[in-house]
């Protein structure tokens, strides 16, 4: 059973705009697939952390009174693709992550004034101190890790964005949930990927001691997504930013195995 301060935050969170919202106990998100594979991974780079300059690379920093993780989640439908569109000098980066950074803080400050429980937000990059939100959403009742490496939602598929809160108190947790559409799929989002990046296994059980891999066996390569992604900046439109003399960046990013996902409305 759940927890009444639970299930009123999950309540508060949709209210301010979230389209699902869950918590997680802050050990069991440790434990995760993606935090204990990660520690074991080669250094790489990546559009993101290239584009935005490392702050703490390759170690994930918890906060000393981090007791549990509230996870948010908006929709971003097929219908509203500019929600994902990546703009140059545009606070959040895209007009989907304001809106959740928005929540956020009105959670938190609902938090803090009316149940006294302090949080802190977190990034949404690994290498800029973040958490592995995937993960965090799985544990905290979202969904599961689909066959493309992605959150699957019941409600929605893989068509979320996420961001979290971390709290100082411990919270009663609203999942994991028994949920796996992706058994007996064909798997068109591997299918669909322009760089193959499904093709080959490179994670092994043994080699990680861990039977929960990269979209499931271990055949998701980064490394090829982000060749598409470095390609897909190389094709971004030049805007005016407000304030701003020099021109910013439109970037329409590739989410071919997101939307040919067949799961959710």
């Amino acid at each position: 059973m759940k927890s009444e301060i639970s299930i009123h935050i999950v309540e508060k969170a949709k209210e301010f705009g979230a389209s699902l919202a869950g918590i997680a106990k802050l050990e069991e998100v440790k434990n995760s697939p993606s935090h204990m594979i990660y520690e074991k991974l080669d250094e790489y780079k990546t559009v993101g952390n290239i584009r935005r300059g490392e702050t703490n690379p390759w170690n994930v920093v918890w906060p000393e009174n981090a007791q549990s993780v509230i996870v948010i989640a908006v929709v971003h439908p097929k219908e509203e693709l500019e929600l994902d569109w990546w703009r140059d000098g545009y606070t959040g980066g895209t007009h989907g992550n304001r809106i959740l950074m928005s929540i956020n803080d009105k959670l938190a400050t609902w938090l803090e004034v009316e149940k006294g429980i302090k949080s802190t937000q977190v990034s949404y990059h690994i290498e800029h101190g973040g958490i592995f939100l995937k993960d965090a959403a799985v544990m905290a009742g979202l969904g599961c890790i689909g066959k493309n490496n992605m959150l699957v939602t019941p409600d929605y598929g893989p068509r979320v964005r996420l961001r979290a809160l971390l709290t100082d108190v411990i919270l009663e947790a609203t999942g994991p949930v028994d949920f796996d559409p992706c058994k007996e799929c064909d798997m068109p989002c591997q299918k669909v990927c322009p760089q193959k990046a499904f093709e080959t296994k490179i994670y092994s059980e043994k080699q990680f001691g861990l039977s929960l891999l990269p979209a499931r066996t271990g055949i998701y390569s980064r490394q090829l997504c982000n060749v598409q992604m470095e390609r897909d900046d190389k094709k971004g439109e030049k805007i005016v930013v407000e304030g701003q003399v020099e021109h910013g960046k439109l970037v329409k990013y590739c989410r071919r195995c997101e939307m040919v996902c067949p799961v959710g409305k």
